[in-house]
């Protein structure tokens, strides 16, 4: 296997973390604040994660929601989920859930960019 960038978290500024989990920008963000939920171990997809990785990883997405709405007062709503799988859409095969604020305005968010 490759190295997996998202396995070096020194490489990042991690925004919040849990024993399982951690939360950063996305480097290629649709929309301000875009952030990336992601699980410490390396697995490809949300349907390898433990039970209690899953539950971790929405945990910390509930955290990182109730602070991107603090940070933004116009954040009305948000796009969150994970594309699993390179025909998907998934670029970098260790899973991770975008969660992506929405504002009044706003388009659809464009196709993600490799």
């Amino acid at each position: 296997m490759a190295a997996c960038i998202f396995c070096d978290r020194d490489a990042f500024d991690i925004l919040a973390e849990t024993s399982l989990s951690f939360a950063i920008r996305d480097k290629f963000p649709v929309r301000p604040l875009h952030t990336l939920i992601l699980s410490k171990r390396h697995v490809e997809s949300a349907f390898d994660l433990t039970e209690e990785e899953f539950h971790d990883i929405f945990r910390l997405s509930n955290q990182m929601q109730r602070r991107l709405r603090s940070e933004d007062a116009t954040v009305a709503g948000f796009n969150f989920g994970s594309n699993v799988g390179a025909v998907a859409g998934q670029k970098i095969m260790h899973v991770h859930f975008h969660l992506i604020p929405r504002r009044e305005g706003d388009t659809p968010p464009p196709p993600a960019k490799g």
